[in-house]
């Protein structure tokens, strides 16, 4: 093989291929970084196939996307002067060609995941290689951790290699104990980066157009333009249509398309010809598109992200990162000399991220928490991971793996676990298909699931069952395919038994028994059995449906739209469902009339099905549905007196001073402890009008432990007596307690008044006969024989039937005014 690498290009990357042969023959570990152009994706696999340690082990190349696989296995066929599937081939969900002498296999990062995991020995594998790493793929990052388990416990021989051209070296080294990380600092050709900064509020179509038709006419060569998604790529084709000669042709590169058109995209141009290519990410890394030297880079990608809070995931136009348009800006320098143009101001682009955010912290981990219970590990953190997942998604992979049966209380794969697991499918439609299988229909279903997997497929319609009728009549490669791909799985149960099919509703159920919903609120609202609304456009023949099965949805909480969806009725609900539907009486809080009813409710999950009136209710159940009104609405509507209003600040103020066990009365606090103090005092009220002040009272005093309350008296007194023996009542609502009274009270009080068992003195707030406010004070003794002399001669004048002492300290308290004449 050594003689077939000396007729390879002499790309960059070679410069760096003793260094990295060198590394791998000591060791078993290395990182490589590379700047785009460079050549690692081509050279390097070719490269190891002549190094001694390889044997007759086969080289595995991990690449993210199926497009950049087959592009990276023909390219280094071509090389070798072979055909695909000879030494180099390629392995993907649709389609594989590999043979015999297949040395080289291509494979996307979730076929290496499914690999290792059926087969952790890894037999007849020598090598794998993590291309394009930055993308940090979940199956990226869990196929590494995964490898590294391998290597350590099963094949010490095994050889990683981690390689990208914008790759975060410090953190993948760590991760791998610090391996030797070869850095090759060649480009392929030099690219020339230019800012076209967009107008505040342009559409980025219309941005893009405009940059696209001047580079067209100021430069020569094909242009390959990024945009953030479909919509923006047909819209900017649109902009196009006309407007260059016959010379040059305007083609999209996204997910949706097959194969063949994705192929075309990529294909270099006839002699003469140049070719517009408007792209997503997809085109960022690992493929060349040939005669393309300019660049024109958007800004903008569009990344999902899952909230566990909603258990959805949704779509998200973001900035790209440093590192992704460094990427992009490499695809001009692949072939010769390039120009990349940015569609936004310089200064911003070091506002940019580093990386695009991995994906293990964004997406629903339902998948990577099935296959990691099959390795027989619970918790993520036992592997070697570079970004631990959120423990909020976690805990929402889990209960959804629960629910469907997959995991059982202690989180363990169950036998139907291990079945989804078998499938490669979102666990969702895995768990409907082994369902649908009992009852013989695992065909329909098989093709339901791949319709659902496989973007495009059937159309863009929201009603599956007319997508699905499309996909039947579907001709091309693509959907060839992704129908053998169902009865493949369909046939891994058995013979099918039922030969008229179930409509698509009824077997979704099975794999969304969460978001079956009801419409509720008018023509295309819904509510769904997880309690949440979605909405449909009302022009949609599903708006009208009174039951439908959502099977794909976006937008945040609140306002969520239905991507994908079927009809179904509720004999079909409560036949399929059975075992989840709940029949119960329940007491309500109704907020518009602030009373509890009662009702005979048939439910799925928050999902009112049925519900049937009942007499008004009392007793602890009431109370129970009362509190949450109270919670609805507010602490605010109960009818707190003056003595309960105080004694809540009074604990509340010792709760502050002192701590436990005095507890705390916040409204929170209060909100969260209404099953303690409020519904054992409340059970003979159906509504908020009927609360007992007097027993809000006795709730209060029952959050105090026994022990403590009788030191309540003491350390919070409800009153101050005066030297007069007269009572005024102390504040304890703010920060610390406040005794107002008329100064007169005070006279002969040598100490200042305290709490808490003396040890927080009152804010006086001491008052004019006339209950004015005169003077505020910690300290009475220091008030005395200080600033009282103002004050006395202040109110001397004002107030001359009242007494104003020289030294009050001395002085007589009193109530009352000077006799007549004194």
């Amino acid at each position: 093989m050594a003689s077939v690498i000396d007729t390879l290009p002499r790309l960059p990357v070679a410069e760096a291929l003793p260094a990295l042969g060198t590394a791998l023959a000591v060791g078993t570990r290395a990182v490589l970084s590379a700047p785009p152009g460079a050549g690692k994706t081509t050279l390097v696999p070719l490269f190891l196939l002549g190094e001694a340690w390889r044997g007759d082990g086969r080289i595995i190349l991990l690449e993210p996307r199926r497009l950049a696989a087959r592009a990276a296995a023909g390219r280094m066929a071509a090389l070798l002067g072979e055909r695909v599937g000879d030494t180099v081939g390629y392995r993907m969900r649709l389609d594989n060609r590999v043979s015999a002498k297949t040395r080289i296999e291509v494979v996307t990062e979730g076929v290496f995941a499914r690999m290792i995991l059926d087969d952790p020995e890894l037999p007849g594998i020598a090598a794998v290689l993590f291309d394009e790493f930055h993308e940090r793929s979940l199956d990226a990052d869990f196929g590494l951790a995964l490898a590294l388990d391998v290597q350590a416990a099963l094949r010490e021989d095994l050889r990683i290699l981690v390689m990208s051209a914008t790759l975060d070296v410090e953190r993948v080294s760590a991760l791998l104990d610090h391996p030797p990380a070869i850095v090759s600092e060649g480009r392929a050709f030099p690219v020339d980066v230019r800012y076209q900064d967009r107008p505040a509020g342009e559409r980025i179509e219309d941005s893009m157009a405009r940059a696209i038709i001047e580079a067209h006419r100021q430069e020569s060569g094909s242009i390959l333009a990024f945009l953030p998604g479909q919509a923006e790529i047909t819209r900017t084709a649109e902009r196009l249509d006309g407007r260059f000669g016959a010379e040059t042709t305007v083609v999209p590169l996204f997910g949706n398309l097959s194969q063949k058109e994705q192929d075309a995209a990529i294909q270099p141009t006839s002699a003469g010809m140049r070719k517009i290519v408007l792209a997503t990410s997809i085109a960022e890394t690992s493929i060349t598109i040939d005669g393309v030297r300019i660049v024109i880079d958007s800004g903008l990608q569009r990344l999902p992200v899952f909230e566990a809070a909603t258990g959805i995931t949704r779509l998200e136009t973001v900035r790209v990162s440093r590192a992704s348009a460094d990427q992009r800006a490499g695809r001009a320098g692949r072939t010769e000399p390039g120009i990349a143009i940015r569609l936004w101001h310089a200064g911003q682009t070091a506002a940019l991220p580093a990386f695009t955010p991995p994906q293990i912290l964004s997406s629903d981990l339902s998948g990577f928490m099935l296959d990691l219970a099959h390795w027989g590990v619970s918790d993520p953190a036992a592997l070697r991971l570079v970004d631990q997942p959120p423990a909020a998604a976690v805990e929402e992979a889990r209960n959804l793996l629960r629910l469907l049966g997959a995991l059982d209380a202690a989180g363990a794969l169950t036998p139907a676990g291990k079945r989804i697991r078998e499938l490669a499918l979102p666990p969702r439609l895995a768990a409907m298909i082994l369902h649908a299988a009992q009852d013989g229909e695992q065909v329909p279903a098989a093709r339901l699931a791949v319709l659902l997997t496989e973007q495009g497929l059937g159309g863009p319609a929201i009603d599956i069952e007319e997508r699905l009728r499309r996909f039947s009549n579907e001709r091309g490669e693509r959907a060839e395919a992704a129908r053998r791909l169902a009865q493949r799985m369909a046939d891994g149960f058995g013979k099918a038994t039922r030969s008229a099919a179930s409509m698509p509703g009824a077997l979704l159920l099975h794999a969304f028994p969460d978001r079956v919903a009801l419409q509720r609120g008018g023509r295309g609202r819904f509510v769904m059995a997880n309690g949440r609304g979605a909405e449909l456009p009302e022009t949609e023949r599903l708006a009208g449906a009174e039951m439908i099965v959502v099977a794909d949805l976006t937008g945040q909480a609140g306002r969520q739209r239905i991507l994908a969806a079927a009809e179904i009725d509720r004999a079909e609900v409560e036949a399929g469902l059975a075992e989840k539907i709940v029949r119960e009486d329940q007491c309500v809080f109704d907020r518009p009339s602030r009373q509890v009813r009662a009702r005979k409710v048939v439910r799925l999950g928050a999902m009112i099905l049925e519900e049937t009136p009942l007499p008004r209710p009392s007793g602890p159940k009431a109370a129970l549905a009362l509190a949450d009104g109270v919670r609805q609405l507010g602490l605010q509507v109960l009818p707190f007196s003056r003595e309960a209003a105080q004694l809540r600040d009074r604990i509340g103020f010792l709760h502050r001073s002192i701590g436990e066990p005095w507890p705390n009365t916040s409204d929170d606090a209060l909100l969260a402890a209404l099953e303690t103090w409020f519904v054992p005092f409340q059970e003979t009220a159906r509504g908020i009008d009927e609360i007992s002040s007097a027993r809000l009272q006795d709730g209060l005093m029952a959050l105090v432990p026994y022990e403590v309350q009788r030191d309540l008296a003491r350390l919070g007194p409800t009153h101050f007596e005066a030297p007069t023996g007269q009572r005024h009542p102390i504040r304890y609502d703010g920060d610390e307690p406040v005794l107002a009274i008329r100064v007169q009270e005070l006279f002969g009080l040598k100490q200042h008044p305290s709490v808490a068992g003396g040890r927080l003195p009152l804010l006086l707030e001491l008052q004019s006969p006339a209950h004015r406010l005169i003077q505020t004070t910690r300290d009475l003794p220091g008030f005395w024989a200080g600033s009282w002399r103002d004050v006395r001669a202040d109110m001397r004048g004002r107030y001359p039937r009242h007494p104003w002492p020289e030294d009050p300290a001395e002085a007589m308290p009193t109530t009352r005014v000077k006799p007549r004449g004194t």
